[in-house]
């Protein structure tokens, strides 16, 4: 099959941050599978001018290529509602979003989305519900997993380079954590943007994992209640020992202090890797137990297979019960999307007012946020739309 991935080569859309988690692994595991892949890339900043001609060209796209499937990580607002039916309607592009974050994500941008997708995906059980309950019926709950390019067989204790390892950015409060842990005697050696090893290629970080005899993973979400990680996945697939914070549907995916170990608070965390620094021969053998799970279970290859089998099922399932004469024309949508003079000297008052308050290097960036915020609440999924608000305002990303 002919596969289109519309989402970010980058991490954020941003080339500096290295590639993109999914990117990485979704891409890849496709090509695995014998499948032919098409990227476009719906995040990077610099690659449109404003989201009319982002919509527009992925419109071009799915025309010249006519992929089988079309597989989407929406941010937010960029591809719009009325793009996403126009492809919905064709009959020959099977239409899946992979949701992130949906534990807080879901009342923000997925069940407005939803509708206008063959399927969607989600990796938290207590939101297939909700969906049902909008009116979205064909959810596929999944979960993120490790890249089987990287799978490696775990490595005795006493072999390892590293005591006690984290990789991630810096942000949040995982500096004041890891502060935390060096108070009560345990140093942990960090690689990731902010922190002062920096950050590290791609292909470092499996051996990283592996060669460390502790592997931490904080599971804190940008809102909401912790969340499980793709970091879940790869440590234990790249042959490391996971230490993880503890979140709700672990056990879905591993057997607690036999495949993987969490933990609950700094405390906690301390205890257990002072333990496990004393016992390397258990150690060993629960690193053993998770690499075995995660590459029987827990690949991006198993992922994607099952990912592009409920696509073409739910789009065959849409087309027997909906009726898709009528179809909008996209030169109608761009016409929702002009600019008038009322909005442009509100973007005017609004910048300046966030330049104020913030400065001017995140005051674009804090105005936008409050607009997006204010509007999911007020207008729904209007400004998933050529008309909403946000991307009118704002149409550089």
């Amino acid at each position: 099959m002919k596969v289109l991935c519309v989402f970010g080569k980058y991490q954020y859309g941003d080339p500096t941050r290295g590639i993109g988690t999914e990117y990485a692994a979704f891409v890849p595991a496709l090509e695995r599978l014998g499948h032919k892949v098409i990227h476009f890339d719906s995040w990077e900043k610099t690659k449109f001018a404003n989201y009319a001609e982002l919509n527009q060209s992925l419109l071009q796209m799915v025309e010249q290529e006519r992929p089988d499937v079309m597989l989407t990580i929406q941010r937010d607002y960029e591809i719009w509602l009325e793009t996403l039916q126009i492809i919905q309607s064709r009959g020959d592009v099977a239409t899946i979003s992979w949701t992130t974050d949906d534990s807080w994500k879901y009342r923000e941008v997925s069940r407005f989305i939803g509708t206008k997708y063959h399927s969607m995906t989600t990796t938290y059980a207590e939101s297939v519900s909700k969906y049902h309950q909008d009116g979205i019926q064909n959810v596929l709950l999944t979960q993120w997993a490790a890249n089987s390019q990287m799978l490696q067989e775990p490595i005795p204790a006493s072999q390892c380079r590293y005591q006690v390892s984290f990789v991630g950015a810096a942000h949040g409060d995982r500096k004041q954590r890891i502060s935390e842990l060096k108070s009560l005697g345990i140093e942990v050696t960090c690689f990731g943007h902010g922190w002062d090893n920096g950050s590290v290629a791609a292909e470092e970080i499996p051996r990283i994992m592996r060669e460390s005899v502790i592997s931490l993973n904080f599971a804190n979400a940008y809102k909401g209640p912790n969340q499980v990680k793709a970091r879940t996945f790869e440590v234990p697939g790249a042959g490391g020992f996971l230490i993880t914070e503890y979140a709700s549907e672990l056990e879905r995916s591993y057997v607690l202090n036999e495949e993987i170990v969490a933990f609950h608070s700094t405390e906690d965390l301390a205890d257990k890797i002072k333990y496990f620094l004393a016992h390397p021969q258990e150690r060993d053998s629960i690193a053993q137990a998770g690499f075995i799970r995660t590459t029987s279970e827990h690949t991006y290859d198993i992922r994607m297979k099952e990912l592009l089998e409920f696509a073409i099922k739910s789009r065959d399932q849409f087309f027997n019960n909906n009726d898709t004469s009528k179809n909008t024309s996209f030169e109608s949508v761009l016409a929702k999307y002009r600019e008038n003079f009322l909005v442009k000297i509100f973007r005017i008052v609004l910048v300046f007012t966030c330049n104020l308050i913030y400065g001017r290097k995140r005051g674009v960036r804090a105005a936008r946020r409050i607009l997006f915020e204010a509007s999911w609440r007020l207008f729904g999924k209007e400004i998933f739309t050529a008309s909403g608000l946000p991307g009118r305002l704002f149409p550089y990303q």
